[in-house]
């Protein structure tokens, strides 16, 4: 992955106070991750963060807003996946840079600047669903939310009923007197 500078935010020359940096995500920034566009084609989004910055800690607020290209799961097309992002980045100051937890990093007193290239990708992943539908089937999913549980084939012919007490083969009786 090529680095792009542009994310970078200079934590070491920031004042302590609130900042404000803005972003816009085009197919470069997707690029930077995925070349061939696999996971996302291209998007157009704007990314507003906001840095507040204390002695011991920097709150980093991400909101990003706008629209990905994604690959429909059913029919293979292209649309436009709305999104609209909050998510908060705690950023404290320790011994070793590391990663605490999802949302808590922990970087030097010596760390000049913090790469926030990453942590937008990874909002915006974590944002995508997990089944992507163009939205002219998106009303059928709605519709009926058990339809994936709905059996669609069955080699038992109509009418017929499963028997329980009559297994298809001797050797399932046995086993099931195992208990």
């Amino acid at each position: 992955m090529k680095k792009d500078p542009q994310f970078d935010l200079p934590i070491a020359r920031l004042s302590l106070k609130t900042h404000h940096f803005a972003f816009e995500l085009g197919r470069a920034f997707f690029e930077q991750f995925d070349p061939k566009g696999e996971f996302i084609a291209d998007g157009n989004l704007h990314a507003d963060v906001t840095l507040e910055k204390t002695e011991r800690l920097i709150t980093l607020d991400f909101h990003i807003v706008g629209t990905v290209r994604l690959t429909c799961d059913r029919s293979l097309d292209e649309y436009d996946q709305p999104l609209d992002i909050t998510h908060q980045l705690l950023v404290r100051y320790g011994d070793e840079p590391k990663e605490l937890d999802d949302d808590v990093l922990q970087v030097t007193p010596e760390t000049l600047t913090l790469d926030v290239a990453q942590h937008l990708y990874d909002y915006i992943g974590l944002a995508l669903p997990m089944k992507r539908l163009h939205p002219r089937f998106q009303h059928e999913a709605d519709e009926d939310p058990e339809a994936e549980t709905k059996l669609i084939f069955s080699t038992r012919p109509k009418g017929e009923s499963p028997d329980d007490d009559e297994p298809a083969d001797p050797r399932w009786a046995a086993l099931k007197n195992l208990n």
